[in-house]
């Protein structure tokens, strides 16, 4: 029996736009919006085993092992926002392995996802994206070379000093998205297989490719309701 909601998995290089997409997705739908990011800082907070572990990884600024990833995400799927999860859901920088990919079926069981959509945007779009980005080292508000604040470059909420991070000067986002390819192609095969992979342009206008978004998952709903 169909859930009340979709249950979604949303892929995607750095910079093409998920966290947005997802957010709106989440909405539209009434649905959770489950972002690994924040799933791991909930497990860090609650000071769970697993949540510590992933925390030592990313502070050291290195990936978290499967093992340790998958952990997380099932106590979360499994405890935390069971109810959430069977009224559907929308997962957002999970998985980004085969092996999480697996996995998350095998967590799922019977609560099978309904869509995987890719949302695909070519690199050389999301590393003009990325390196052009700028951020207050005060407040953390964002802004872009094509949307500097009215001062350059200092923020027009708090006065801070607006500045390139170092992980998005171009040799280090070009290592992040070399990384993603490798290790998320394999991810996008395994859902090809299944037949629950849809690509979506993720270039141009916000609410076009939203609205493709919401095409695709509907397209894919229906057959399970």
């Amino acid at each position: 029996m169909s859930s009340q909601g979709p249950r979604v998995v949303l892929l995607g290089k750095q910079g093409a736009g998920k966290g947005t997409q997802a957010s709106r997705v989440a909405e539209h739908y009434a649905i959770a919006h489950l972002a690994t990011g924040d799933v791991f800082r909930a497990a860090a907070r609650d000071e769970t085993p697993l949540g510590l572990q992933a925390k030592e990884y990313i502070d050291r600024g290195e990936l978290v092992p499967d093992p340790i990833v998958i952990g997380v995400v099932r106590e979360h799927l499994e405890d935390n926002d069971r109810q959430l999860v069977e009224a559907g859901f929308i997962l957002d920088g999970f998985p980004r392995t085969q092996v999480q990919a697996v996995e998350l079926d095998v967590v799922l069981e019977g609560d099978a996802l309904d869509v995987i959509v890719n949302l695909d945007v070519p690199t050389e779009v999301v590393l003009a994206r990325i390196a052009g980005r700028r951020v207050c080292v005060q407040c953390g508000t964002n802004y872009h070379v094509d949307s500097p604040p009215t001062e350059p470059w200092w923020c027009d909420k708090c006065g801070g000093h607006v500045v390139q991070r170092d992980d998005d000067r171009e040799d280090a986002v070009m290592r992040r998205l070399e990384l993603y390819e490798i290790q998320t192609l394999p991810v996008i095969q395994y859902y090809r297989r299944t037949g629950r992979l849809v690509n979506v342009p993720g270039q141009g206008d916000s609410n076009d490719v939203f609205a493709a978004v919401v095409a695709a998952i509907d397209a894919r709903w229906e057959l399970r309701r």
